[in-house]
């Protein structure tokens, strides 16, 4: 059983939660600093804290392994990923789809169980749906990039809501700081799916799979991705506007962001390909997980 947890958890790539967490957790020390709720009790945050990051990994736990299931006849054709657990054998379809399930379950627990206003429950199920959706996306648009982006983006919206739902009820305006770090998580998320599917560029385009790169071609789809990566700079830099507890910390950190993202694409020319995982996994992760330390250092210090 540690063995197939084990496959499992590759499978899902686990360790790629730092994608997405660091920014739902962002979120929610800028709701716990926010103001007009009062301070809330320590107890209280860490059972948020506590509900966050469950609904965090569930969610994308079921996402991935629902992927992972739809995907499974492409993938096996795939030069690339024929490899992966389930066209390799090495895991079942029928264990995948349990995990997806029992992950699917586990997320609509976590925010019956840990939560404390009712909103998240009330989404769980829509929210659920438009992760899952995303699997057959790239059937029929090549906008597949942006609805990653969108699904990534729920993150921190998400922890606000699980925070502040009463504020958010009273007031729509009070989400508006988690709508701009979410559309930031947007084209970041976007820009970067399509820096990664530049690799199956001939193989989407035989299959009939819509992509950007399979669309435009590998030059102006990496045009676009840096576009999107210039646009979450923006908004990231607009945040103090809408969210003025960040100050000159965090604004050194938007700098420290936009080089980071330079290089990336720096990494990464329509001629050669091959430090694509290295511009995806170790930039990336570098961006989100500094980005929320910066920030929660200028919200907490």
């Amino acid at each position: 059983m540690l063995e197939r947890l084990r496959h499992l958890l590759e499978l899902i790539r686990f360790s790629h939660t730092l994608f997405a967490l660091p920014f739902a957790l962002l979120a929610a020390v800028m709701a716990w600093t926010a103001g007009a709720r009062g301070e809330p009790p320590l107890a209280w945050r860490w059972q948020e804290l506590a509900g966050i990051v469950l609904a965090m990994v569930t969610a994308r736990s079921a996402a991935m392994a629902f992927n992972r299931v739809a995907d499974g006849r492409i993938d096996a054709r795939n030069p690339r990923t024929r490899m992966r657990h389930i066209p390799a054998g090495t895991l079942s379809l029928g264990s995948v789809a349990t995990f997806a399930v029992a992950s699917s379950i586990a997320f609509v627990l976590s925010t019956l169980l840990f939560l404390p206003n009712r909103l998240p429950i009330y989404l769980s199920i829509p929210v659920l749906a438009f992760l899952l959706a995303y699997s057959f996306t790239k059937r029929f648009t090549a906008a597949a990039h942006f609805w990653l982006g969108a699904a990534l983006a729920l993150a921190p919206l998400s922890a606000w809501i699980a925070i502040r739902g009463a504020q958010v009820i009273e007031d729509p305006l009070d989400l508006l700081p988690a709508v701009v770090l979410g559309a930031a998580v947007m084209l970041w998320v976007a820009g970067f799916d399509i820096i990664y599917a530049c690799q199956d560029v001939e193989f989407d385009r035989a299959e009939g799979l819509r992509s950007v790169p399979a669309r435009l071609g590998v030059a102006r789809a990496l045009h676009l991705a840096a576009a999107c990566h210039a646009g979450m700079v923006v908004l990231l830099a607009a945040l103090p506007w809408v969210y003025p507890h960040l100050g000159w910390i965090y604004l050194s950190g938007i700098a420290a962001v936009a080089v980071l993202l330079v290089y990336e694409h720096w990494l990464v020319r329509p001629d050669d390909l091959t430090r694509v995982n290295v511009a995806f996994f170790q930039v990336n992760a570098v961006v989100s997980i500094g980005l929320f330390v910066v920030a929660s250092l200028d919200l907490l210090a």
